[in-house]
């Protein structure tokens, strides 16, 4: 039988549940071995639901990195933890797949980037709309030349009342933010990606906390806690970049706004734009006529990657991430692209700060 590789899971809450560890579990490439959360609840209920009654569980991940029969690993763990355990982890040897967003600041990226270099090991962050099929269909455009040079666009997260009251979302010190960082960081990833443009000159940004401390809120999860909600509710962003492209940033937990919308973006180039506000949408010229292209998303989508399970974004990335390791494919999401979107939201974060302009070299 062909090599699986071993992966291990640090952090067995809601994202780990959720999305990483049912992709793993129907990936024909991988099997989960270990399981570790502060929690040791958490992880002794994911080993029952996705792996077998000898896989280890742990409480440390510091131990679980000592088993040199773990190829690589997850990290799944709240956003302040992102970097000290992804160093570790490859500087034990171990490929990684780190949870969006990359890191809680620019320096810290920066560590896991030196790591990543030191240890020649993977290093990937969770970016999973990058593997939707409007995703998939709207980058081989841009990359055939369909946009033309990309000069306006709009990255965009707005949730209405869609605020987490889980975990430690709202909690600024352990998360380093909220809608910002957490979907923002989304919109502004599949922005970058579809410019290929990775070279921001400098941001404008403006953070609100207009609402996290109202009650009876019509929140989707239920009113939040208002002591507890550390983190903005809603963040702005203007971004240029070095060749003169300005991205508009918008995201929000909660905001007085109809048709909320989330993860998409919407590119302008001279040629031709697209936007994902209505399904995909491609708005060009054709014949001296304004055109608009509705591509069907609705068709089977082809298997990108190697493996034959599902197709959803989550067993694209997770199937992704295990072809870098044995050698057949290049990663989709690299994390030096990671390191510029996390960059760029520190950028917006310290601009709101100071009030003024926030210039990056």
């Amino acid at each position: 039988m062909e090599k699986k590789i071993r992966i291990g899971v640090i952090g067995c809450g809601g994202i780990a549940n959720g999305k990483h560890m049912p992709a793993e579990k129907r990936n024909p490439m991988a099997e989960m071995v270990a399981f570790c959360d502060i929690i040791e609840e958490r992880a002794i209920k994911a080993r029952e639901d996705f792996g077998k009654p000898e896989d280890k569980v742990y409480t440390d991940y510091k131990e679980l990195l000592k088993d040199k029969s773990i190829d690589a690993v997850l990290v799944l763990t709240p956003n302040c933890a992102h970097c000290e355990i992804t160093v570790a982890a490859l500087e034990a040897g171990k490929h990684v797949l780190c949870e969006k967003p990359m890191a809680m600041n620019y320096e810290e990226a920066k560590k896991m980037l030196a790591a990543r270099d030191k240890s020649g090991k993977i290093l990937t962050i969770g970016y999973q709309n990058r593997f939707r099929p409007d995703s998939l269909y709207m980058k081989d455009r841009a990359k055939e030349g369909m946009f033309g040079d990309i000069y306006y666009a709009e990255a965009i997260a707005i949730r209405r009342r869609a605020v987490p009251t889980w975990g430690v979302f709202i909690d600024q010190e352990k998360q380093g933010g909220g809608p910002l960082i957490d979907i923002g960081t989304h919109a502004l990833d599949l922005t970058l990606f579809m410019m290929d443009n990775y070279e921001p000159a400098y941001c404008v940004g403006k953070t609100f906390h207009k609402l996290n401390k109202q009650k009876n809120t019509g929140n989707a999860w239920g009113d939040w806690d208002t002591e507890k909600f550390t983190a903005e509710d809603s963040a702005f962003g203007f971004v240029v970049m070095k060749n003169g492209a300005v991205i508009y940033l918008k995201s929000s937990w909660a905001l007085n706004m109809a048709n909320p919308i989330e993860a998409v973006t919407t590119i302008c180039g001279d040629k031709a734009g697209a936007d994902m506000l209505d399904g995909l949408r491609i708005n060009t010229v054709i014949g001296g006529r304004q055109t608009m292209i509705l591509p069907d998303m609705r068709a089977d989508s082809v298997a990108f990657f190697e493996g034959n399970s599902a197709n959803e974004p989550q067993d694209l990335e997770a199937r992704c991430f295990t072809n870098a390791i044995l050698g057949k494919g290049e990663l989709y999401v690299t994390a030096d692209q990671a390191a510029v979107v996390t960059r760029i939201l520190e950028g917006i974060y310290e601009s709101d700060k100071t009030g003024k302009p926030y210039y990056f070299d």
